[in-house]
């Protein structure tokens, strides 16, 4: 039997929280979600995968780009 405390939620005290679990629009069109066992995130557009990023900085900054880039086509 380890010694110790068994804590739930491991990043519920940490000073440098870590990324969230995950980026959706507001409409539900993209979303960011993170692979299993490492830092990636995979980018869902319309239900397909279409972008791997390496982290959620910038998955986020190329879903704000490709929403920028559709804005303009429909000008």
């Amino acid at each position: 039997m380890p010694y110790g405390w068994n804590v739930q939620n491991e990043t519920l005290l940490d000073p440098v929280p870590g990324y969230p679990n995950g980026y959706v629009t507001h409409g539900g069109e993209w979303a960011a979600i993170p692979l299993v066992g490492c830092k990636k995130f995979i980018i869902i557009h319309n239900g397909s995968p279409c972008h791997t990023s390496r982290n959620y900085p910038s998955a986020v900054s190329y879903i704000k780009r490709q929403l920028k880039k559709s804005k303009k086509k429909f000008k």
